[in-house]
């Protein structure tokens, strides 16, 4: 079972550019143009052993993977080291992978630091395959990313195996008996008990506050003085918790597709049964169907799927409820994939289930041989430390009418999801709501999108609100899928690039249609 707040799940199926980090002897003045890192900024961060403030980075050659090569052209990877418990920073530490691209023009301003989102998202394999969205911006900036700690390359926790991975998905996601509600729990439990086991001690020092302490010092040691960040989906949520952390080192700021951080557990889902309703009936709207009709059909198939799920084409394996309702939902991230949508509902009509099995594999970064990512993994760990509310069965039962009532496709699954996703995890969460207010810092352009399924567009307005006065500033985009910088709108894409490039803040408010 994976969330649904995933900006990655759209690339993942289409693009698995993965490139591991190595230390080893730097060959960065011969494949760099001779361009050297300026070495650790004058504003240092605080309470960092001076071992660690002091560090340099060895940039080399990013390795390749069994499943890709490493990545084309001037992409260097380097190892940071950080505190593994940002409360003893003398003790232990952990290494985090980083990946950067110099820039290639001659006015640089600095390091442009990319999360995103998830949580879970490797940076390191998604940077090179955003660089053309934001080549711009490459000429000014550095691109740099990283695993955060727990994800990928970075200590990334694996909570389970490849084979316990494809057993689960037999699971009922909506259970509607007390045997179908027992075994779900029991897997939400089981799966906690296997990240527990993974992560050891790493399993409590993985939250967004611990990242972005490490985002923090990485900013010093890549010699930056101001924090300038890209932050897309989740990562609009630790650009936030930076901004209240560290106001004052703030630089030019983007927050893309935003998750709204006044919302709890429940309010979380049903901020998404509402995006991802919205995206379906505007799907629906554009092939001429009615969006209430329309969602009733996609009802009535869920159902009878979980009496009955379908045959595929991928031997042993059936289309269950919770796999096509996956499989709905990855198309919905941008509108490219509407068309795919369109064709996998009508081969399920039909009694086939292979396409949409195809598009739940996607999301859930299931490959032909049957190999998982582990992004869902990475996921929960996060997110589950974060958290602190444990929403109970009971409670969950009560809300599901007003669930379904917001969607009746996405209702039920979001409102169970409330209840298996941290059930009985082995660490408890810190908190209810993130906090994000900044007072004193710099603008962050926060960028909001009226179509946006997995982050509905009323989270851009809390953001700027809670961020503060004359920090918050919104600029909304009329436009569909997740994101919007780099989806189509010359309008969006002049502004973020005028405040990254020129410092010039747009009017609070500004939109683009």
């Amino acid at each position: 079972m994976a969330r649904l707040v995933r900006w990655t799940a759209l690339t993942a199926a289409a693009a698995l550019l993965t490139a591991g980090c190595s230390g080893g002897s730097s060959d960065e003045d011969k494949d760099d143009g001779g361009r050297s890192s300026a070495g650790p900024s004058a504003v240092a961060p605080s309470g960092v052993p001076k071992a660690l403030a002091s560090q340099t980075l060895d940039w080399a050659r990013c390795k390749g993977t069994d499943d890709a090569p490493a990545p084309d052209g001037d992409w260097r990877c380097a190892t940071l080291k950080a505190p593994l418990d940002w409360s003893d920073p003398d003790g232990e530490t952990i290494d985090l992978a980083l990946i950067r691209s110099r820039a290639i023009g001659d006015d640089r301003i600095g390091s442009l630091l990319f999360n995103f989102g998830g949580p879970g998202g490797s940076g390191v394999s998604m940077m090179p395959s955003y660089a053309d969205t934001v080549s711009s911006l490459h000429e000014r900036y550095d691109l740099v990313s990283w695993d955060p700690r727990g994800v990928a390359a970075s200590e990334g926790v694996r909570c389970r195996t490849d084979e316990a991975m494809e057993a689960a998905e037999s699971v009922d996601s909506t259970p509607d008996t007390p045997a179908e509600e027992q075994a779900y729990l029991e897997d939400a439990a089981d799966f906690g008990e296997g990240c527990e086991k993974a992560a050891g001690k790493l399993m409590a020092h993985v939250s967004t506050t611990d990242t972005a302490r490490d985002m923090d010092l990485m900013r010093h040691v890549l010699g930056d003085a101001k924090m300038h960040y890209f932050g897309i989906s989740y990562g609009t949520e630790l650009g936030g918790v930076y901004a209240h952390l560290f106001p004052k080192h703030v630089g030019r700021v983007i927050l893309d597709a935003v998750v709204d951080p006044s919302a709890d557990t429940m309010g979380h889902a049903e901020n998404q049964a509402r995006g991802f309703q919205r995206a379906l009936d505007d799907y629906l709207e554009s092939t001429g169907q009615d969006p209430a009709q329309g969602s009733r059909k996609i009802a009535g198939l869920l159902e009878r799927l979980d009496a009955e799920p379908l045959p595929t084409s991928s031997p042993g394996r059936k289309l269950t409820q919770t796999l096509a309702l996956t499989g709905i939902v990855l198309p919905l991230y941008s509108e490219s994939g509407w068309p795919a949508l369109t064709s996998a509902l009508e081969a399920a009509e039909e009694g086939d289930g292979s396409e949409l099995l195809a598009l739940a594999d996607g999301y859930n970064e299931r490959d032909p041989s049957g190999r998982y990512g582990t992004t869902t993994h990475s996921q929960r760990v996060i997110s589950c430390l974060d958290d602190k509310q444990r929403p109970t069965v009971e409670e969950t039962k009560k809300l599901l009418p007003r669930f379904e009532k917001v969607s009746p496709v996405f209702g039920a699954f979001l409102g169970w999801d409330t209840a298996g996703w941290c059930h009985d995890w082995p660490v408890a969460g810190q908190h209810e709501t993130p906090e994000v207010s900044a007072p004193g810092a710099a603008p962050v352009l926060v960028v909001g999108n009226t179509g946006d399924p997995a982050t509905p567009y009323e989270g851009a307005r809390r953001m700027a609100d809670e961020l503060g006065k004359d920090v918050g500033v919104v600029l909304t985009w009329k436009g569909e899928g997740h994101g919007a910088y780099g989806s189509g709108s010359d309008c969006v894409d002049s502004a973020v690039d005028a405040y990254l490039l020129k410092g010039t803040v747009p009017k609070d408010g500004k939109v683009c249609s």
